[in-house]
């Protein structure tokens, strides 16, 4: 049973840094991937990164380069830096598992965890 587990988020003011884990358990390969996904009231759920497990290929959504990813593999983890935290950021953030290699869409990862939540406010 592949089951994730985020964890990481909370409270930060602006400008501020969090780094978000999901830990990653029941693939019988490597070859599955993860995608950071987050959503804001009121808003769409939106991808933020994606990291390929078996090679370490990734992807970031985000064009301003405040939003890393990437894993440990010996720990079955994959993180999410974020830096410079700005309001708009505040929203619940999930990770998203799917076999093989990452997609875009929410609707293509059919393991998700609980989302965190992050808030970024002064």
């Amino acid at each position: 049973e592949v089951q994730l587990q985020a964890s990481g988020g909370g409270l930060v003011q602006p400008g501020g840094s969090l780094r978000l884990s999901c830990m990653v358990s029941g693939f019988a390969s490597v070859h599955y991937s993860i995608g950071w996904f987050r959503q804001a009231p009121g808003k769409e759920r939106e991808g933020v990164a994606y990291i390929q497990r078996s090679d370490g290929s990734k992807y970031h959504a985000l064009s301003e380069g405040r939003f890393t990813i990437s894993s440990d593999n010996a720990k079955s983890t994959v993180y999410l830096q974020m830096n410079n935290l700005k309001p708009e950021d505040t929203a619940v953030y999930w990770c998203a598992a799917r076999e093989f290699g990452w997609l875009l869409a929410a609707h293509e990862y059919p393991y998700w965890g609980l989302g965190t939540q992050v808030t970024v406010s002064s």
